[in-house]
């Protein structure tokens, strides 16, 4: 990928199309379809994550979630749903590949509902959009940012779903610091530049997350990767 400027740019950006690998075998391979649960989605992917690349280690908890859970933000643990005809889907991974982290999320819809399938599409225009956003704007602070993610929302007809738009990513484990919940995240109380250094003066590298919701229809699409990389 053209640009990427360091090692560790590059790492994360290997950690990430293997993570793109992983979704589109588990889509090929038709492991997200009616008529099977959230868990056993889960399992399937888990598997395949360790056939096709040795992964058994994940920085955060694995998410799969259909149906009404899909409003659900990262925080909250669902019961488990099964897929149902016409149903929407979303996947969070956060595996660590050679102890690069990559945090990948996609929006599947079984089916061929026009509600579902424009809510899939919307979010990937959004997560473009929002990243071109970012590269624009060099001064940006994480809450401007995450104002910016709330506006893509409303103006395509959604609500957006989650308490963060995105956070920090690196060689794992990241850059933690303990019980803080807004200040390595995109979130709308920190006003953190985004560009400035970590506390060892590196550079920080961020991800976008990209969760709009329609709370009456009870559904809700996610879409999540590198912001500033790439």
């Amino acid at each position: 990928m053209p640009g990427l400027g360091t090692d560790r740019a590059t790492q994360l950006w290997e950690a990430q199309q293997k993570a793109d690998a992983l979704f589109k075998a588990a889509d090929a391979k038709n492991l997200i379809r009616a008529g099977v649960t959230e868990t056993q989605i889960n399992e399937d992917i888990y598997a395949l994550a360790a056939e096709m690349f040795g992964v058994d280690t994940y920085w955060h908890k694995r998410i799969v979630r259909t149906g009404r859970n899909t409003l659900e933000p990262y925080d909250e643990n669902p019961p488990n749903l099964t897929v149902q005809n016409d149903d929407i889907v979303f996947i969070d991974l956060g595996p660590v590949f050679e102890k690069w982290e990559a945090d990948f999320g996609r929006t599947f819809v079984v089916g061929s509902d026009p509600v579902r399938l424009k809510l899939r599409d919307d979010i990937e225009d959004a997560f473009r959009e929002g990243k071109q956003y970012y590269k624009q704007h060099p001064e940006i602070r994480a809450n401007e940012l995450f104002a910016y993610c709330e506006e893509m929302a409303v103006k395509r007809g959604w609500e957006f779903g989650g308490p963060i738009a995105g956070h920090l990513i690196g060689q794992f484990p990241h850059e933690r610091i303990p019980q803080d919940k807004i200040s390595l995240y995109v979130h709308p109380k920190n006003n953190l530049r985004m560009r400035d250094p970590d506390a060892n003066g590196q550079e920080r590298y961020w991800i976008l997350e990209i969760h709009f919701v329609d709370r009456a229809k009870e559904i809700g699409g996610f879409y999540e990767e590198l912001l500033s990389v790439g």
